[in-house]
């Protein structure tokens, strides 16, 4: 493969990690608004998102395999190449946890009980990272990256702010339906979908300078 097509191809990896970040992005706000509306048939039209961010995934697989056994990367590149490759698995995670949160809303239809308006800024928020993240990663932005990262404590403020208040009614609420159950195992999926953002900042910087993000937790 000429060096001129490599660098063709690689652009064209970044083409295609757009795409599936935009499906996420999609996927997500077809979720919420499944969940604003409580609409099965909506919340149904997630999985056909999810099932195209599976076949992003494998298509974007098989290009990043193609490229690394038709060429000898130089660092850079095979740098860019395994963090594509882990950014995938992430999205095609976040794909898998709208696709729970469409089916755990479809049993909140009957209720009366509304969605807690915080996980809709949850929603956002992670959306938004997806997206950043993606960003980053083309336009080889560690700044973005980061910020990206440090967003990640606004997700988790906000579930811990929503499961104290979810816990707080049940507990106060004995003849309560059950949906708040739901409604916390919603939050948590979002949750998890920010901390997926997360890893995909940290496979922007690895990109970059070759090492992963020092976690800071204590």
């Amino acid at each position: 493969m000429a060096r001129q097509a490599y660098q063709e191809q690689l652009l064209k990896l970044n083409g295609e990690l757009i795409e599936m970040g935009d499906l996420c992005e999609e996927a997500m706000s077809l979720v919420m608004k499944a969940l604003r509306e409580k609409d099965e048939q909506i919340a149904d039209s997630v999985h056909t998102i999810e099932r195209k961010i599976d076949q992003k995934e494998r298509d974007i697989e098989a290009m990043c395999m193609n490229l690394l056994l038709r060429q000898q990367p130089v660092s850079g590149d095979l740098r860019s190449i395994s963090s594509a490759l882990r950014m995938i698995a992430d999205m095609e995670r976040i794909g898998d946890q709208t696709a729970d949160i469409a089916d755990v809303s479809k049993h909140l239809t009957g209720f009366q009980l509304e969605v807690h308006p915080k996980i809709f800024d949850m929603g956002k928020i992670a959306s938004k990272m997806v997206n950043d993240s993606v960003n980053a990663f083309v336009q080889k932005d560690d700044k973005l990256a980061s910020e990206v990262i440090a967003t990640d404590d606004q997700v988790d403020r906000l579930f811990e702010e929503v499961k104290a208040e979810l816990m707080e009614e049940i507990i106060k609420n004995a003849n309560h339906t059950g949906s708040e159950l739901d409604i916390l195992m919603i939050a948590k999926y979002m949750e998890r979908i920010g901390d997926h953002a997360v890893n995909l900042g940290e496979w922007v910087h690895y990109y970059i300078y070759g090492e992963k993000v020092e976690d800071n937790d204590d």
